[in-house]
Formats: structure tokens, sequence, C-alpha cells
């Protein structure tokens, strides 16, 4: 057993205790090989709780602040998290983004780049559909609908995959994959129930 796997056995017991999660569409993930999974984020705890429904082990791209202490950088690590400046372009970031897809793996990514309180779409960033057009890489995503409190209700909706091949062969610029992601985002939402 991994240490992911038994954390994720570990803290799924716990927020069976504290919260009551439903689930829909989990066969949208792919059972095998790579895609990214973009969901909204409003809390800390979206990367948890994603993690304990998601039936595959994610690969999360974390804010680099999480991973200046060592003994969280070896807890974020252990759990496949890597680090990232949201500050900028980053290519170290990027390139791990690249190598985790490469081996068929599932990649995390908030395509917001933080939290966020109020509905900003065109927050979207760019690197999310970069990232998905470089890697041929589908994204499945997902609306986390909570209030984050104990003793609540938390939805998970996960959507169906969005294929990116058209834009395989075509030379784009920085608006062109922030319009991409903006899209990207906007379907996000839209899993969003009344």
């Amino acid at each position: 057993m991994t240490f992911y796997s038994f954390a994720k056995g570990l803290v799924k017991g716990v927020f069976k205790i504290f919260y009551k999660i439903e689930v829909e569409g989990i066969d949208n993930i792919p059972k095998e090989g790579r895609a990214i999974l973009c969901a909204n984020h409003m809390s800390n705890l979206d990367p948890v709780i994603l993690g304990i429904v998601c039936p595959r082990p994610i690969s999360f791209m974390a804010k680099k602040e999480l991973f200046s202490n060592k003994l969280f950088a070896k807890l974020f690590s252990s759990l496949n998290a890597f680090p990232v400046d949201r500050q900028g372009s980053d290519i170290l970031a990027i390139r791990k983004s690249l190598e985790v897809l490469k081996e068929e793996k599932l990649l995390g990514i908030f395509p917001e780049g933080t939290r966020i309180t109020n509905i900003d779409i065109t927050s979207a960033k760019p690197g999310i559909s970069m990232i998905g057009i470089k890697s041929k890489s589908p994204i499945i995503p997902a609306f986390i609908d909570s209030k984050h409190k104990p003793f609540t209700k938390i939805k998970v909706n996960f959507g169906s995959p969005i294929y990116l091949d058209s834009y395989y062969d075509k030379k784009l610029r920085t608006d062109d994959y922030k319009d991409i992601s903006i899209s990207i985002l906007k379907s996000i939402y839209s899993l969003k129930k009344d």
C-alpha cells in the first residue's frame, strides 16, 4: 500500500463523519491513460475532496508556498503534489505537468490558479489549455459544490471529457490559450446544479 492510498483511506473515513459527499459523473474519469482534472477552487479542502472521490491518484499542481517547510514539502510530495509559482510563467511546473501526463497519469489543476470567492470566468490561466494541447490530453471538468462547513453536503460533478485535438497542429498565441482556458472554465461552472 502506498502512502497516497493510506492517506486517502484515512481522510475518507474522517470526511464521512463530518460530511455527506455526493458524486455524479465519476465514469467520465478514464480508468487509465493521461488526463487533466480541472475544477473550481473555493476552499483549501478542494484537492482533498477530489482526492478522496477520484478512483485514481491525482498529481496536483500546488502553490510553491506550501513547500517552503521541509516537512510539509516531503508530505505534499509523497501525495503526488508538486510546486508552482503562481506569480508568473513557471516553466519547471509546466515541464513537471507534461512529465506526469507522459507517464499516463492524472494531473489535477485549478484553472483559476487560486481560491476564489466570486466567479470570474476571465481569471482562467492560459497554461491550462497549453498543457492540455502540448500533452494531447483530455480535460475532465469538475464542479465542487459545498459550503465547506462540517455536517453539510458536498456535491462533486464530473463532466464529459473535453478534447482539444482541433488545436494540436495550430500555432497558438497566449491569447488563444487564454480563450481556450476560459471555455474550459465555463464548462466547469456549467456543471453547477441549481
